[in-house]
């Protein structure tokens, strides 16, 4: 089986052509038409770790939400961790394959895995780009509960160690609005969707007083609120490859660390 053919059913669900500008989705390093050496390994980022798992299981695609390769490289000499993971992929004969902003703007992609997963209803694109696709979602709760209510439920779901947020507003929250990834341009969209709170994570100092006491701002972690790649990835491929050797990576690790 050849690479293209892996990757297809992934680029039907989340085109390239939706990815941003700035990104760089798609094969990173190897060939669509090599032929596929052992299994798949699924994870958020490009690490050495999860280079060496991939070799471990025998697995010779990795596909994360996060490329490998996001600035252009002007030299192979081992001098960063870009460098190391490319040469490690490529000495190993591992092709390395990244569904990024794409991933983030399909529909029934990254938000709206997270919305599923906190039971919100009646899902709506938050920012659309297309008719059907575009950023984050926003939609409402079967019930409402406290703003602290749903921050520990959040905690809970996402193994969040910690969250930061604006000023809570002591109101019930029922309608929600989410974007995973760095999401602090969507702040003006979450105002106008009329949410209680907005879901996101990347947040510099001066977005917590953005709000301005029309919502509570969230800001759960990078990491955290894309680590459903893997799922949704998994999800896509396991449907079609029965019988493929699909693994979830164990080494796929939160680079942030919280001291608490």
């Amino acid at each position: 089986m050849k690479i293209r053919d892996i990757i297809a059913p992934i680029e039907e669900f989340a085109p390239l052509s939706l990815q941003e500008s700035y990104d760089n989705s798609g094969l990173v390093v190897g060939r669509l038409d090599d032929e596929l050496q052992g299994g798949v390994l699924l994870a958020v980022d490009v690490t050495e770790e999860v280079i060496a798992e991939a070799i471990e299981k025998g697995c010779g695609l990795i596909i994360t939400h996060h490329p490998i390769i996001f600035h252009p490289l002007k030299r192979l000499n081992s001098a960063s961790v870009v460098e190391r993971c490319v040469e490690m992929a490529i000495r190993n004969n591992i092709a390395l394959y990244a569904c990024h902003t794409n991933l983030d703007s399909a529909p029934n992609g990254m938000s709206w895995r997270v919305g599923e997963m906190l039971g919100l209803q009646s899902m709506e694109v938050l920012q659309p780009t297309t008719e059907s696709a575009g950023f984050g979602v926003v939609g409402t709760l079967a019930q409402p509960i406290s703003e602290t209510e749903f921050l520990k439920q959040v905690q809970k779901t996402f193994s969040v160690k910690a969250l930061r947020h604006s000023a809570l507003l002591g109101r019930e929250v029922r309608r929600v609005a989410i974007c995973t990834g760095a999401g602090a341009s969507l702040m003006a969209e979450a105002r106008k969707a009329e949410c209680d709170i907005y879901l996101t994570a990347d947040l510099k100092y001066n977005d917590f007083y953005t709000p301005d006491s029309h919502f509570v701002v969230v800001d759960m972690g990078h990491f955290e609120s894309e680590f459903c790649a893997i799922a949704i990835l998994f999800d896509i491929l396991s449907k079609i490859f029965i019988n493929f050797a699909l693994h979830k990576s164990a080494q796929s690790k939160n680079p942030v660390h919280y001291f608490v």
